[in-house]
């Protein structure tokens, strides 16, 4: 594949972790998790920002007509569809455009990480749906910091930020918590899928649900208008603002 100049030169830290066996069960779990919380959400537009390998078939699933992607990196051969250049902080998108906005991992290795999510508030339309997945330090998960030799490779070189920080900060923006799901009680020597973790799974969501390691929260931007909204858009608006450039097609046919 052709390197192409305007893509950004670092990879995305998470792609080589998620093709490990401990990263693919990890993101195997993410994926049900985006296909639950995106169910029952229609609109044109999914814009997915960053990991852009992994969603695929999950987003495959959704109602939404068109997916959308701002990779961290070079878009892989199995990352197919609509793909535009941009910064998580300046979405290169017109303002309340977006149906749904996948942020998987993404604010763990920002420095501004309210800058984007002022932006995804911004181009989200209004009951529009961000789903957020994220790693919780205050977490069994968060201790394969201390043992593991590649603790400063992903995903535990990020900045982890705690889900009720984030929720605060959405709650600024005038977002309203629908949904905040939690996994990976276990710690992460042990695999999530055997037979101890799953029961280790199963204690965690009922006895102790605000210590795993993986949250996926998904939130709907709430306004304050001065007549009724409606809640379904009759007419598709203007992906991009003003005279920006059409993004281009990687591939052929949706994700």
């Amino acid at each position: 594949m052709t390197r192409d100049p305007l893509q950004p030169d670092q990879p995305d830290p998470l792609q080589a972790w998620y093709r490990s066996a401990l990263g693919a069960e990890v993101a195997n779990h993410e994926g049900d998790c985006v296909r639950r919380l995106l169910a029952n959400t229609f609109g044109y537009y999914l814009v997915q920002i960053g990991s852009s390998e992994r969603f695929g078939e999950a987003l495959a699933a959704s109602r939404i007509r068109h997916r959308v992607l701002l990779p961290g990196a070079l878009p892989t051969e199995a990352a197919q569809g609509l793909s535009i250049v941009g910064e998580p902080g300046a979405l290169p998108l017109a303002s309340d455009s977006i149906d749904a906005v996948l942020l998987p991992h993404v604010l763990e290795y920002s420095d501004s990480p309210r800058a984007i999510l002022a932006e995804v508030e911004r181009v989200l339309i209004p009951e529009g749906r961000l789903i957020l997945l994220g790693f919780d330090p205050l977490s069994l998960w968060a201790l394969g910091r201390l043992w593991r030799p590649a603790c400063r490779r992903a995903p535990w070189n990020g900045r982890w930020r705690l889900a009720v920080q984030v929720e605060h900060w959405l709650n600024e923006l005038g977002f309203e918590i629908e949904v905040c799901e939690r996994a990976l009680f276990c710690p992460p020597i042990v695999s999530p899928t055997g037979s101890r973790c799953r029961t280790v799974e199963l204690l965690g969501r009922r006895f102790w649900p605000l210590f795993g390691g993986l949250y996926a929260i998904r939130a709907v931007k709430r306004v304050a208008p001065l007549t009724p909204i409606k809640p379904y858009r009759a007419k598709r608006h203007a992906l991009l603002p003003g005279s920006a450039v059409r993004p281009t097609t990687r591939g052929t046919g949706h994700v």
